[in-house]
């Protein structure tokens, strides 16, 4: 499971036009892949995140993407961070993991979550229902993908989905890890004690050892061995060579992108000494590893590889 993963959340990058877009995005990939980086992670979105941009920046589907990014690596998980649950029927997302896992000889992993982004769901005609719904729906999901995924042929007369014996064929290369993506302490974590093999915090970092402790009781009431989880940190990075052209990246993201503020207390930015020792600070929390964005940089040749570089010897 994740012990270092590159997120790829931004697809809008200065001076690139259209028809470079998806070069840029596979520089980063094979960078990442061939760095220490187990996983590459794409937004499962539409529209831009109002933390990130505004909703009419670039913004790629991501399965569609995650099967060409197959084509480019070699070694690392392809995962969506995280699958939002609304935007597809279960026994679809089923085939459509499975069909990654098949282009990439075995490396899909599945990242799901119930999904949260109100204006993508209204203006794009997605049901969005409220909190406990999407809940619910991802409950029943769970058990139609999971049960497709293993082989088996589900069947589910539920509240949102009905399914009769659905057949996936042909079944994956491989055993699909399952990370759970957020840090709601009844449900979440709960569904992560019992359905999951990772779970992927979003959350302060003062906030770790409470979400870790409700994840160990989940386990303990569900009869489930801890430490067959592992538990990952979303985190935001902009790293170079010096303190100096890190903070420069920076501000020149912030320049063309001041929605990016809303990110920049949650960032570690600096030399790769700082980076790593920052990082080595948050592994001190108890997490086992991290989800990494370079939202600001990340589409600079050797950045990628500088992360991965500085940061997987401490997580190995």
């Amino acid at each position: 499971m994740t012990r270092l993963g590159y997120q790829i959340p931004n697809f809008t990058y200065p001076g690139v036009p259209a028809d470079r877009l998806f070069d840029t995005i596979v520089a980063q990939a094979k960078e990442a892949d061939e760095s220490g980086f187990d996983t590459v992670f794409v937004m499962d979105h539409f529209y831009q995140l109002p933390m990130i941009g505004t909703p009419d920046k670039e913004m790629i589907e991501c399965y569609t993407l995650l099967s060409a990014l197959a084509q480019h690596t070699s070694r690392v998980r392809l995962s969506a961070l995280v699958t939002g649950n609304t935007y597809r029927a279960p026994a679809l997302l089923a085939k459509t993991i499975t069909a990654l896992d098949l282009v990439s000889g075995g490396r899909a992993q599945l990242g799901i979550g119930a999904g949260w982004f109100e204006q993508e769901h209204q203006s794009l005609g997605f049901e969005f229902g409220t909190f406990t719904d999407r809940f619910e729906r991802l409950e029943e999901s769970l058990h139609i993908v999971l049960g497709m995924l293993r082989g088996e042929r589900p069947s589910l007369d539920g509240k949102w989905y009905q399914v009769t014996d659905a057949i996936n064929s042909p079944a994956p290369l491989s055993k699909i890890p399952v990370m759970i993506g957020g840090g709601g302490e009844r449900k979440t974590l709960r569904m992560v004690a019992q359905y999951a093999d990772e779970s992927n915090l979003i959350c302060a970092v003062d906030d770790i050892p409470r979400k870790l402790a409700a994840l160990d009781e989940h386990c303990e009431r569900l009869g489930r061995n801890r430490s067959e989880i592992t538990v990952s940190l979303q985190t935001y990075a902009c790293i170079a060579p010096t303190h100096e052209e890190a903070v420069a990246d920076l501000d020149a993201y912030l320049e063309r992108n001041p929605a990016g503020a809303a990110r920049r207390d949650a960032m570690v930015v600096g030399s790769p000494d700082e980076v790593r020792a920052r990082f080595e600070d948050l592994l001190a929390t108890g997490v086992d590893g991290f989800s990494v964005n370079l939202m600001a940089n990340g589409h600079l040749p050797g950045r990628v590889a500088l992360l991965g570089e500085t940061l997987a010897p401490i997580v190995a």
